[in-house]
């Protein structure tokens, strides 16, 4: 890539690109053999509500979208009742819906994309940063691992039990960011 990547909130004219990566997480999730993103979810409806109500985020070089993830800062409903226990009490952002393109994967995209959440959520007085991932998606929890989340128990969704993730952001930015 030649371009700086810049990270920023989603519009209506990202949305064609967006599911376009989403689509793309999606086959390679089957490929692989999880059943993450398989029943339906998310749909071009999802994305669309992200988007008009500015939680959609992208990360655009080159003249295109290469991730998108939905950031909220209002919390998750799901995340109420834990099978174990969350690190804090504190107030928190969630990413839900984080996709990169298939062309720019193994670059390091992904957790740029978290860093950016980190430091947007860091600016916001948030600093606590919670995510769930599905048992078979290995990928997500390897970036979890490696970003120093710590894995909290269970948590349920309509379509099965995730495994949940909080990072404490005490501080941005920390060295090697």
């Amino acid at each position: 890539m030649d371009e700086e990547i810049v990270f920023r909130k989603a519009t209506a004219a990202d949305s064609g690109r967006i599911w376009q990566i989403i689509l793309q997480a999606k086959e390679q999730m089957r490929l692989r053999g999880s059943r993450q993103w398989q029943d339906g979810y998310p749909d071009l409806d999802n994305i669309m509500h992200d988007i008009e109500s500015g939680c959609g985020y992208v990360l655009y070089s080159d003249h295109d979208v290469i991730a998108y993830g939905a950031i909220i800062f209002d919390g998750e409903p799901a995340y109420n009742s834990i099978d174990g226990a969350w690190l804090t009490d504190l107030p928190y952002v969630v990413v839900h819906r984080l996709a990169v393109a298939e062309e720019v994967k193994r670059q390091g995209i992904a957790a740029l994309f978290m860093r950016k959440v980190e430091e947007l959520s860091f600016h916001n007085g948030i600093y606590s940063f919670r995510v769930d991932t599905n048992f078979d998606n290995s990928y997500m929890q390897k970036i979890l691992l490696k970003m120093n989340f710590t894995y909290c128990g269970e948590i349920m969704y309509e379509s099965g039990k995730r495994m949940a993730y909080e990072k404490i952001n005490t501080g941005y930015p920390k060295q090697g960011m």
